[in-house]
Protein backbone atom coordinates (compact mmCIF):
# COMPACT_ATOMS: atom_id res chain seq x y z
CA UNK A 1 0.00 0.00 0.00
CA UNK A 2 1.61 3.72 -1.05
CA UNK A 3 -0.14 6.89 -0.30
CA UNK A 4 0.44 10.17 0.26
CA UNK A 5 -0.15 12.52 3.42
CA UNK A 6 -0.33 16.67 2.94
CA UNK A 7 1.11 18.12 6.31
CA UNK A 8 0.78 21.93 6.85
CA UNK A 9 3.28 23.63 8.85
CA UNK A 10 3.14 27.01 9.98
CA UNK A 11 6.38 28.67 10.25
CA UNK A 12 9.38 27.20 10.96
CA UNK A 13 9.38 24.22 13.70
CA UNK A 14 8.06 20.52 14.76
CA UNK A 15 4.50 19.63 13.54
CA UNK A 16 3.50 16.12 14.79
CA UNK A 17 1.29 13.92 12.40
CA UNK A 18 1.72 10.48 13.90
CA UNK A 19 -2.36 10.22 14.10
CA UNK A 20 -2.29 10.58 9.97
CA UNK A 21 0.42 7.45 9.75
CA UNK A 22 -1.29 5.02 12.50
CA UNK A 23 -4.70 5.68 10.87
CA UNK A 24 -3.00 4.38 7.87
CA UNK A 25 -1.29 1.56 9.43
CA UNK A 26 -4.95 0.65 10.21
CA UNK A 27 -6.35 0.76 6.54
CA UNK A 28 -3.79 -1.28 5.62
CA UNK A 29 -4.81 -4.26 7.63
CA UNK A 30 -1.00 -5.31 8.42
CA UNK A 31 -0.02 -7.24 11.14
CA UNK A 32 3.32 -7.49 10.83
CA UNK A 33 5.52 -5.39 8.65
CA UNK A 34 7.23 -1.97 7.94
CA UNK A 35 6.17 1.62 7.49
CA UNK A 36 8.23 3.93 5.50
CA UNK A 37 7.94 7.37 5.14
CA UNK A 38 9.55 9.71 2.51
CA UNK A 39 9.33 13.20 2.65
CA UNK A 40 9.16 15.29 -0.93
CA UNK A 41 10.93 18.10 -0.22
CA UNK A 42 14.65 19.17 0.24
CA UNK A 43 13.86 21.76 2.68
CA UNK A 44 11.91 20.01 5.07
CA UNK A 45 13.10 16.73 7.41
CA UNK A 46 11.32 13.97 9.17
CA UNK A 47 12.29 12.94 12.59
CA UNK A 48 10.86 10.63 15.51
CA UNK A 49 10.79 12.71 18.63
CA UNK A 50 9.44 13.13 21.90
CA UNK A 51 5.56 14.05 21.97
CA UNK A 52 5.28 14.64 25.76
CA UNK A 53 6.99 17.81 26.54
CA UNK A 54 6.82 20.64 24.11
CA UNK A 55 10.35 22.19 25.34
CA UNK A 56 12.22 18.83 23.81
CA UNK A 57 10.94 20.06 19.81
CA UNK A 58 11.49 23.96 21.25
CA UNK A 59 15.16 23.20 22.39
CA UNK A 60 15.84 21.32 18.73
CA UNK A 61 14.66 24.28 16.60
CA UNK A 62 16.72 27.07 18.63
CA UNK A 63 20.00 23.79 18.74
CA UNK A 64 19.20 23.64 14.94
CA UNK A 65 19.08 27.22 14.10
CA UNK A 66 22.25 27.95 16.22
CA UNK A 67 24.27 25.13 13.97
CA UNK A 68 23.15 26.12 10.85
CA UNK A 69 22.62 30.11 11.30
CA UNK A 70 20.98 32.11 8.26
CA UNK A 71 23.33 35.11 6.39
CA UNK A 72 26.32 33.43 6.34
CA UNK A 73 28.59 34.76 3.94
CA UNK A 74 29.52 31.57 2.21
CA UNK A 75 25.87 30.43 1.06
CA UNK A 76 25.24 31.40 -2.88
CA UNK A 77 22.26 29.69 -2.75
CA UNK A 78 20.00 33.00 -2.01
CA UNK A 79 17.73 33.70 -4.56
CA UNK A 80 15.19 32.54 -2.31
CA UNK A 81 15.54 34.28 0.84
CA UNK A 82 17.80 33.77 3.65
CA UNK A 83 16.53 30.56 5.13
CA UNK A 84 16.57 28.62 2.07
CA UNK A 85 19.78 27.39 2.23
CA UNK A 86 19.71 26.92 5.89
CA UNK A 87 16.85 24.78 5.73
CA UNK A 88 18.33 22.77 2.56
CA UNK A 89 21.64 21.83 5.40
CA UNK A 90 18.95 21.37 8.25
CA UNK A 91 17.21 18.90 5.86
CA UNK A 92 20.84 16.83 5.16
CA UNK A 93 21.85 16.61 8.53
CA UNK A 94 18.21 15.38 9.81
CA UNK A 95 16.62 12.81 7.82
CA UNK A 96 14.32 12.79 4.83
CA UNK A 97 12.89 8.81 5.28
CA UNK A 98 11.58 7.18 8.03
CA UNK A 99 11.09 3.40 8.52
CA UNK A 100 9.24 2.18 11.72
CA UNK A 101 8.35 -1.51 11.87
CA UNK A 102 4.33 -2.68 12.46
CA UNK A 103 3.83 -5.37 15.19
CA UNK A 104 -0.17 -5.93 16.16
CA UNK A 105 -1.32 -3.59 14.00
CA UNK A 106 0.55 -0.54 15.59
CA UNK A 107 3.36 1.34 14.79
CA UNK A 108 5.63 0.23 17.18
CA UNK A 109 6.67 3.49 18.61
CA UNK A 110 7.61 4.08 22.15
CA UNK A 111 5.68 5.90 24.81
CA UNK A 112 6.49 9.31 24.23
CA UNK A 113 7.60 8.94 20.26
CA UNK A 114 5.80 11.08 17.73
CA UNK A 115 6.21 11.65 13.87
CA UNK A 116 7.15 14.83 12.95
CA UNK A 117 7.56 17.10 9.98
CA UNK A 118 10.58 19.39 10.64
CA UNK A 119 9.78 22.68 9.04
CA UNK A 120 13.16 24.33 8.13
CA UNK A 121 11.47 27.25 6.31
CA UNK A 122 10.11 30.06 8.08
CA UNK A 123 6.62 30.40 6.13
CA UNK A 124 4.22 28.19 5.65
CA UNK A 125 4.33 25.20 3.44
CA UNK A 126 1.96 22.06 2.46
CA UNK A 127 4.26 18.82 2.95
CA UNK A 128 4.18 15.69 1.12
CA UNK A 129 4.94 12.41 2.60
CA UNK A 130 4.67 9.39 0.86
CA UNK A 131 3.76 6.72 3.16
CA UNK A 132 4.69 2.85 1.97
CA UNK A 133 3.11 -0.22 4.30
CA UNK A 134 4.39 -3.53 3.24
CA UNK A 135 4.18 -6.85 5.40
Amino acid sequence: MVETLSVTTGSQGLFEFTGQVEALVRQSGIDQGLCTLMIQHTSASLIIQENADPSARIDLENWLNRLVSENDPLYTHTLEGADDMPAHIKSVLTATSLSIPILNGRLALGTWQGIYCWEHRHHARKRTIVVHIGA
